[in-house]
């Protein structure tokens, strides 16, 4: 970016003083900001005095680094680092600001600066003869779709042929800037297509009929299924669309249903994928089962005995490896304490292992060694025993 600096001395004022209406407006613009943050006030303050006299003086900074507390150059850095502030006196009608990013440059951006160049001035940020137009090159003005387009203060003027500046270069010289209609020049509302919708427009269908029949020759074409991929997939076939409208006759859906068949609580339980392996002491996030590859029996001699719940339970979650699910499935097989755990047997442990699917991780996390720990001394024995806390 090109070094920005005010004007000459020749052209300052000699001071500035904001009119009634802005000086009150300036106040309560400061109060908007919390206490020791005024100095934030500074940006609209500058374009308040830009809108006021048409460009920012240094006799403004000043006045303005005044009413906010701030040290002369903070302002001065504001003021010529943003483009948004004119540092040179501007047209008093009109400063014309012409876009030339590359979507105006491709559309004939540098015909509107050549028309600015014959009409106002050959360099930017030059007054014109009578001091009333001037013009500079910006970057982009925010509406691409609708290029080239001007900015004059505030209002943007878009979709621009060079004749059509001239018309409104003519009309600001004249004094009648605001006979001008803002936003497109051309058939557009805002920035939806040039001459109305294309698409989604539930007339088309019926134009299109009412053009045939009067044998237009602007009739226009219905909307073809060319975007619509054929397929033979079954999600697609017509036939089986849903709701149908064939309903079946009630005997015939029963005579094809079958009832669900029912299973005990633990055997629901156990239909999940097994556990992944790992060390003593991990907790998977959720703990699932899956049923048993083979058949075990429940009257099988190497099932643990259980017994009836006691009015005091252990908690079980408390041996690595044991979550919810599993818990509740010893519970149906009748364990409630560490102290059947202990005293599993080989045998009752193979069984187990088999009916959880657990594929051997009861002797790799060492069920019967944490809950001896557990059942002879709580977490405490546990910690001695494995140097950490349970679960």
């Amino acid at each position: 970016m090109s070094v920005r600096r005010l004007a000459e001395d020749n052209v300052q004022p000699a001071q500035f003083a904001f009119n009634r209406e802005n000086s009150a407006w300036a106040k309560l613009t400061i109060k908007k900001y919390p206490k020791g943050r005024e100095q934030s006030a500074v940006i609209p303050l500058l374009m308040r005095a830009q809108e006021q006299d048409g460009w920012v003086t240094k006799a403004c900074i000043e006045h303005v680094a005044e009413m906010l507390d701030m040290p002369m150059i903070r302002v001065l850095e504001v003021a010529t680092f943003y483009t948004q502030f004119q540092l040179k006196p501007v047209g008093t009608r009109a400063h014309i600001q012409v876009c030339g990013t590359t979507p105006c440059m491709l559309r004939g951006s540098e015909d509107l600066k050549k028309i600015c160049q014959h009409k106002i001035h050959h360099e930017q940020f030059h007054l014109n003869e009578s001091g009333t137009l001037s013009w500079e090159e910006v970057e982009c003005l925010g509406a691409c779709v609708n290029a080239p387009m001007i900015m004059v203060f505030k209002d943007t003027y878009e979709d621009l042929t060079p004749e059509r500046l001239e018309e409104i270069i003519d009309a600001f010289e004249a004094g009648n800037g605001a006979s001008v209609p803002v936003g497109p020049q051309i058939d557009r509302h805002f920035s939806a297509p040039q001459g109305g919708p294309t698409s989604l427009n539930d007339n088309t269908a019926s134009k299109s009929a009412r053009g045939s029949k009067s044998g237009g020759d602007k009739a226009q074409v219905p909307p073809s299924n060319a975007s619509k991929p054929v397929t033979s997939d079954d999600a697609t076939n017509p036939a089986i669309k849903s709701p149908s409208k064939v309903k079946a006759p009630k005997g015939a859906e029963q005579a094809v249903s079958e009832p669900a068949p029912q299973a005990s609580a633990a055997a629901r339980l156990i239909k999940n994928p097994p556990l992944a392996e790992g060390s003593l002491g991990e907790k998977p996030a959720v703990q699932t089962i899956k049923a048993p590859a083979k058949a075990v029996s429940l009257t099988d001699k190497s099932r643990p005995a259980g017994i009836e719940k006691p009015a005091a339970i252990d908690d079980l979650k408390l041996i690595a490896g044991v979550g919810p699910k599993i818990e509740t499935i010893l519970h149906d097989l009748g364990i409630f304490t560490f102290a059947q755990v202990a005293a599993w047997k080989k045998a009752e442990r193979e069984w187990v292992d088999n009916y959880l699917n657990f594929k051997g991780r009861i002797e790799r996390d060492d069920w019967v060694k944490q809950a001896k720990a557990l059942a002879k001394g709580g977490e405490a024995e546990y910690i001695k025993v494995f140097g950490k806390k349970p679960r």
